[in-house]
């Protein structure tokens, strides 16, 4: 989707369809001289959240889409007549739209954050995967949208727009990399597509391959990999978009290709989801695609590990002790807990860079879902400053994640009679004891985990990537910028 600021007045406005709320809608039609026919097709039309009315119209405005309760809002309302706005725009045999929903009153919330706001929900609608149907459905046929703003602020609604073009960009690529199946997308399928990255003057991508990590003893992420026949990777971006001694932020995602659990087999219900297990690794990879196509004046390090967890006649079995990268042991229990081993050399390598922070996501626990449902994300983090940033950027874009405990009273959990700790805990908090595991290989550094079990992908019928959680990591960069 392209979005671009509209110039000129909206009464001089011409367009194929103008989406707008109730009380503009009634004046554009009256200075149209269609004020008659406006209003017998809107005499049954109730202004409230959910309701959506399009009117065909004589003149330079084709049609006017009537978004419910858009005049005055609250933020969670305004939100959500986005969302139903969005999904009804785009349904229309159009290729360009005008939208001026931005005069709402919205306690809180400026123009830019409205802005923001609508272009994410069009995001959403807008995305389209089908390129694997022999007769897919007809693409819908909108390709621009304009959005019109109050003159005295142009400006904040120009670098929203600007934003949310890079975000587009970001959560398309989140989606297509979850959604591409496990027989396509491999581990050096995530390689090639950050490859293309590094086409940017600012971007350098690098690697580490199995011989390597072999050679700097990174045993965890190799017991993960072992099984597999298609080969690990670990992948490293750095954009450098801020000063050269400004220490990076570092994004550290988990891309498990495909999960079968190993020689711990997970049951064959739902197994086919299993290829969304890279969702930390696409999200890392957007959130990274969105900063370096804003422009952001930051330094940005981006890590991926991405293995594939296969039961064969190589693969780990559970008792196996394995040595990682940090020079710790880890007994593995459970092959199926196999985020957190290629997780945690990961991260021993991501210090190496010395950033000032750290981010790790990843689809880690099923517990985190019995927790929290596919809303919200769970969150730990070792830095309360940096937890509190990733809360705020995630209720700012409805990306939203819930402070989950880190406390020592649960690394007991984690104990072993024969390594420094095992890889899983007891039956209780497991997404807990899973971030107190990762926990013990960052060190003294500002550290935060998203546990994104729930909330990256949409099961069932429904079934796709969410994108999730790319707005919540690009609005926290942005911000840090």
């Amino acid at each position: 989707m392209n979005f671009t600021l509209a110039s000129g007045e909206l009464n001089a406005s011409r367009t194929p369809c103008l989406m707008t709320s109730f009380q503009i809608a009634k004046k554009i039609a009256k200075a149209a001289g269609n004020q008659s026919a406006f209003n017998r097709a809107t005499q049954d039309f109730k202004d409230t959240v959910g309701s959506t009315l399009c009117v065909q119209m004589e003149g330079p405005v084709a049609r006017l889409l009537i978004i419910g309760g858009t005049g005055e809002a609250s933020a969670q309302n305004f939100a959500k007549a986005c969302n139903v706005a969005a999904k009804t725009l785009i349904k229309l045999p159009i290729a360009q739209a005008l939208v001026a929903l931005l005069d709402a009153k919205v306690k809180g919330k400026d123009a830019a954050w409205k802005a923001q706001t609508l272009l994410q929900a069009i995001s959403h609608a807008a995305y389209q995967f089908s390129r694997y149907k022999s007769k897919p459905a007809p693409a819908h046929q909108l390709k621009r949208v304009r959005i019109q703003a109050p003159a005295k602020n142009r400006q904040g609604v120009q670098r929203a727009i600007t934003l949310g073009n890079a975000l587009d960009s970001g959560m398309a690529l989140t989606k297509d990399l979850g959604n591409e199946p496990p027989n396509v997308c491999t581990p050096l399928y995530l390689l090639a597509e950050a490859r293309k990255m590094g086409r940017n003057p600012k971007v350098k991508v690098s690697h580490l391959d199995e011989k390597k990590m072999l050679a700097m003893g990174m045993g965890a992420f190799m017991a993960v990999s072992q099984g597999s026949d298609n080969p690990g990777r670990m992948i490293i971006i750095n954009y450098a978009g801020g000063p050269k001694n400004q220490a990076p932020i570092a994004l550290v995602g988990k891309g498990i290709t495909f999960d079968t659990g190993g020689i711990s087999l997970k049951p064959p219900p739902a197994m086919d989801e299993m290829k969304y297990d890279m969702g930390g690794a696409a999200a890392v990879l957007g959130a990274t695609k969105a900063a370096i196509e804003a422009k952001l004046p930051i330094n940005l390090l981006t890590i991926v590990a991405a293995a594939e967890n296969m039961p064969s006649g190589g693969a780990t079995r559970p008792g196996d002790i394995v040595t990682t990268s940090s020079g710790k042991t880890v007994e593995i229990l459970n092959t199926d807990a196999e985020g957190r081993l290629v997780l945690c050399d990961a991260l021993t390598h991501a210090q190496t860079f010395k950033p000032r922070t750290i981010i790790d996501v990843a689809t880690l626990t099923g517990a985190c879902i019995m927790a929290l449902g596919s809303h919200a994300s769970g969150l730990f983090a070792n830095d309360d400053a940096l937890a509190d940033d990733l809360l705020d950027a995630g209720q700012d874009t409805g990306d939203r994640s819930w402070r989950l405990p880190l406390w020592d009273d649960y690394q007991a959990g984690l104990n072993s009679n024969f390594a420094d700790m095992a890889n899983v805990g007891g039956r209780g908090g497991g997404s807990v004891t899973a971030a107190c595991f990762l926990s013990r290989f960052v060190d003294d550094t500002p550290w935060a985990h998203l546990d994104i079990a729930g909330s990256a992908f949409y099961p069932g019928a429904n079934k796709g990537s969410s994108g999730r959680p790319v707005p919540m990591l690009f609005k926290y960069l942005v911000n840090q910028s």
